[in-house]
Protein backbone atom coordinates (compact mmCIF):
# COMPACT_ATOMS: atom_id res chain seq x y z
CA UNK A 1 0.00 0.00 0.00
CA UNK A 2 1.37 3.40 -0.94
CA UNK A 3 1.47 5.62 2.15
CA UNK A 4 -0.71 8.73 1.98
CA UNK A 5 -0.29 11.57 4.45
CA UNK A 6 -3.36 12.80 6.33
CA UNK A 7 -3.08 16.12 4.51
CA UNK A 8 -2.93 14.42 1.12
CA UNK A 9 -5.71 12.04 2.11
CA UNK A 10 -7.99 14.95 3.06
CA UNK A 11 -7.28 16.56 -0.30
CA UNK A 12 -8.09 13.33 -2.16
CA UNK A 13 -11.32 12.86 -0.20
CA UNK A 14 -12.37 16.41 -1.01
CA UNK A 15 -11.69 15.83 -4.69
CA UNK A 16 -13.53 12.49 -4.70
CA UNK A 17 -16.55 14.09 -3.02
CA UNK A 18 -16.65 16.48 -5.99
CA UNK A 19 -16.54 13.61 -8.47
CA UNK A 20 -12.80 13.51 -9.24
CA UNK A 21 -12.25 10.07 -10.79
CA UNK A 22 -8.44 10.17 -10.67
CA UNK A 23 -8.51 10.91 -6.95
CA UNK A 24 -10.80 7.90 -6.46
CA UNK A 25 -8.40 5.68 -8.40
CA UNK A 26 -5.53 6.91 -6.21
CA UNK A 27 -7.38 5.93 -3.03
CA UNK A 28 -8.55 2.65 -4.57
CA UNK A 29 -5.07 1.46 -5.47
CA UNK A 30 -3.55 2.81 -2.25
CA UNK A 31 -5.78 0.75 0.07
CA UNK A 32 -6.99 -2.17 -2.07
CA UNK A 33 -4.23 -4.67 -1.24
CA UNK A 34 -4.10 -4.04 2.52
CA UNK A 35 -7.88 -4.30 2.84
CA UNK A 36 -7.87 -7.49 0.77
CA UNK A 37 -5.16 -8.99 3.00
CA UNK A 38 -7.22 -8.05 6.07
CA UNK A 39 -10.30 -9.91 4.79
CA UNK A 40 -8.27 -12.87 3.52
CA UNK A 41 -6.63 -13.28 6.93
CA UNK A 42 -10.06 -13.71 8.49
CA UNK A 43 -11.82 -15.70 5.75
CA UNK A 44 -9.03 -17.61 3.95
CA UNK A 45 -10.86 -16.86 0.70
CA UNK A 46 -9.14 -14.75 -1.94
CA UNK A 47 -12.32 -14.51 -4.02
CA UNK A 48 -14.42 -13.38 -1.05
CA UNK A 49 -11.73 -10.88 -0.05
CA UNK A 50 -11.67 -9.29 -3.50
CA UNK A 51 -15.47 -9.14 -3.72
CA UNK A 52 -15.88 -7.52 -0.31
CA UNK A 53 -13.20 -4.87 -0.84
CA UNK A 54 -14.49 -3.98 -4.29
CA UNK A 55 -18.06 -3.68 -3.00
CA UNK A 56 -16.78 -1.40 -0.24
CA UNK A 57 -15.13 0.90 -2.77
CA UNK A 58 -18.24 0.95 -4.94
CA UNK A 59 -20.20 2.12 -1.89
CA UNK A 60 -17.57 4.81 -1.26
CA UNK A 61 -18.02 6.18 -4.77
CA UNK A 62 -21.81 6.03 -4.70
CA UNK A 63 -21.83 7.94 -1.38
CA UNK A 64 -18.87 10.18 -2.17
CA UNK A 65 -20.65 13.41 -1.16
CA UNK A 66 -20.30 12.43 2.52
CA UNK A 67 -16.55 11.74 2.42
CA UNK A 68 -15.38 15.19 3.54
CA UNK A 69 -16.42 14.54 7.15
CA UNK A 70 -14.15 11.49 7.50
CA UNK A 71 -11.16 12.05 9.80
CA UNK A 72 -9.26 8.91 8.76
CA UNK A 73 -10.13 7.23 5.47
CA UNK A 74 -7.98 4.22 6.36
CA UNK A 75 -9.92 3.59 9.58
CA UNK A 76 -13.19 4.26 7.80
CA UNK A 77 -12.39 1.72 5.07
CA UNK A 78 -11.33 -0.97 7.53
CA UNK A 79 -14.59 -0.56 9.48
CA UNK A 80 -16.68 -0.50 6.28
CA UNK A 81 -14.86 -3.55 4.92
CA UNK A 82 -15.18 -5.43 8.22
CA UNK A 83 -18.93 -4.78 8.31
CA UNK A 84 -19.34 -5.97 4.74
CA UNK A 85 -17.30 -9.07 5.55
CA UNK A 86 -19.48 -9.87 8.58
CA UNK A 87 -22.63 -9.40 6.49
CA UNK A 88 -21.21 -11.69 3.81
CA UNK A 89 -20.30 -14.36 6.37
CA UNK A 90 -23.77 -14.15 7.92
CA UNK A 91 -25.29 -14.58 4.48
CA UNK A 92 -23.10 -17.61 3.77
CA UNK A 93 -24.01 -19.15 7.13
CA UNK A 94 -27.69 -18.47 6.51
CA UNK A 95 -27.53 -20.10 3.09
CA UNK A 96 -25.82 -23.18 4.52
CA UNK A 97 -28.49 -23.46 7.20
CA UNK A 98 -31.24 -23.00 4.66
CA UNK A 99 -29.83 -25.83 2.55
CA UNK A 100 -30.19 -28.19 5.50
CA UNK A 101 -33.94 -27.79 6.03
CA UNK A 102 -36.72 -29.67 4.23
CA UNK A 103 -37.55 -28.73 0.65
CA UNK A 104 -41.01 -27.55 1.72
CA UNK A 105 -39.56 -24.80 3.85
CA UNK A 106 -37.69 -23.48 0.81
CA UNK A 107 -40.85 -22.77 -1.20
CA UNK A 108 -41.22 -19.15 0.01
CA UNK A 109 -37.67 -18.43 -1.12
CA UNK A 110 -38.14 -20.18 -4.45
CA UNK A 111 -41.33 -18.29 -5.24
CA UNK A 112 -39.97 -14.92 -4.17
CA UNK A 113 -38.98 -12.45 -6.86
CA UNK A 114 -35.16 -12.53 -7.16
CA UNK A 115 -33.34 -9.30 -6.39
CA UNK A 116 -30.61 -8.47 -8.88
CA UNK A 117 -27.17 -7.88 -7.42
CA UNK A 118 -25.95 -4.48 -8.69
CA UNK A 119 -22.48 -6.00 -9.17
CA UNK A 120 -23.96 -8.62 -11.50
CA UNK A 121 -25.75 -5.84 -13.36
CA UNK A 122 -22.51 -3.91 -13.87
CA UNK A 123 -20.69 -7.08 -14.87
CA UNK A 124 -23.29 -7.89 -17.54
CA UNK A 125 -22.91 -4.38 -18.97
CA UNK A 126 -19.13 -4.78 -19.04
CA UNK A 127 -19.36 -8.16 -20.78
CA UNK A 128 -21.86 -6.72 -23.26
CA UNK A 129 -19.51 -3.84 -24.01
CA UNK A 130 -16.55 -6.17 -24.57
CA UNK A 131 -18.58 -8.19 -27.07
CA UNK A 132 -19.21 -5.01 -29.06
CA UNK A 133 -15.51 -4.24 -29.48
CA UNK A 134 -14.04 -4.67 -32.99
CA UNK A 135 -12.53 -8.19 -33.31
CA UNK A 136 -8.87 -7.15 -33.05
CA UNK A 137 -9.48 -4.81 -30.11
CA UNK A 138 -11.45 -7.54 -28.37
CA UNK A 139 -8.58 -10.01 -28.83
CA UNK A 140 -6.02 -7.57 -27.49
CA UNK A 141 -8.22 -6.61 -24.53
CA UNK A 142 -8.93 -10.22 -23.53
CA UNK A 143 -5.30 -11.28 -23.89
CA UNK A 144 -4.26 -8.36 -21.71
CA UNK A 145 -6.97 -8.38 -19.04
CA UNK A 146 -7.99 -12.05 -18.92
CA UNK A 147 -4.86 -13.91 -19.99
CA UNK A 148 -2.67 -11.27 -18.30
CA UNK A 149 -0.20 -11.23 -21.20
CA UNK A 150 2.30 -8.42 -21.57
CA UNK A 151 2.19 -6.03 -24.51
CA UNK A 152 5.19 -7.68 -26.19
CA UNK A 153 3.66 -11.16 -25.78
CA UNK A 154 0.39 -10.03 -27.35
CA UNK A 155 2.26 -8.42 -30.23
CA UNK A 156 4.16 -11.65 -30.90
CA UNK A 157 1.04 -13.81 -30.62
CA UNK A 158 -1.05 -11.66 -32.98
CA UNK A 159 1.85 -10.76 -35.28
CA UNK A 160 1.43 -7.06 -34.53
CA UNK A 161 3.83 -4.34 -33.51
CA UNK A 162 3.85 -3.35 -29.81
CA UNK A 163 2.67 0.12 -30.82
CA UNK A 164 -0.32 -1.37 -32.65
CA UNK A 165 -1.18 -3.45 -29.59
CA UNK A 166 -0.94 -0.34 -27.42
CA UNK A 167 -3.21 1.54 -29.83
CA UNK A 168 -5.82 -1.26 -29.85
CA UNK A 169 -5.80 -1.36 -26.04
CA UNK A 170 -6.19 2.40 -25.80
CA UNK A 171 -9.12 2.35 -28.24
CA UNK A 172 -10.74 -0.57 -26.41
CA UNK A 173 -10.59 1.23 -23.05
CA UNK A 174 -11.91 4.41 -24.64
CA UNK A 175 -14.84 2.46 -26.09
CA UNK A 176 -15.59 0.88 -22.70
CA UNK A 177 -15.51 4.26 -20.97
CA UNK A 178 -17.91 5.71 -23.54
CA UNK A 179 -20.16 2.64 -23.28
CA UNK A 180 -20.33 3.03 -19.50
CA UNK A 181 -20.97 6.74 -19.86
CA UNK A 182 -23.88 6.05 -22.23
CA UNK A 183 -25.23 3.56 -19.67
CA UNK A 184 -24.98 6.37 -17.08
CA UNK A 185 -22.49 4.43 -14.97
CA UNK A 186 -19.68 6.38 -13.30
CA UNK A 187 -16.19 5.75 -14.64
CA UNK A 188 -14.65 4.75 -11.27
CA UNK A 189 -17.00 1.76 -11.24
CA UNK A 190 -15.31 0.61 -14.45
CA UNK A 191 -11.97 0.74 -12.62
CA UNK A 192 -13.38 -1.47 -9.86
CA UNK A 193 -15.00 -3.88 -12.32
CA UNK A 194 -11.83 -4.31 -14.35
CA UNK A 195 -9.99 -5.04 -11.12
CA UNK A 196 -12.66 -7.45 -9.96
CA UNK A 197 -13.28 -9.51 -13.08
CA UNK A 198 -9.94 -9.21 -14.85
CA UNK A 199 -7.44 -9.32 -12.01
Amino acid sequence: MALISLEKEADLLSRVSNGDEKAFERLFYAYYDSLGAFVYQLTSSQILAEEIVQEAFIEVWLRRESLTGIASFKSFMFVLTKNKMLNALRKIASEKLRNCVWQESLEPYQSAEPVEDPIDHYKSILEEAIQKLPPQQQKVFKLSKIERLKQEEIAHLLNLSPETVKKHMKLALKFLRNYFADARIDMPLLVVLLSRFFR
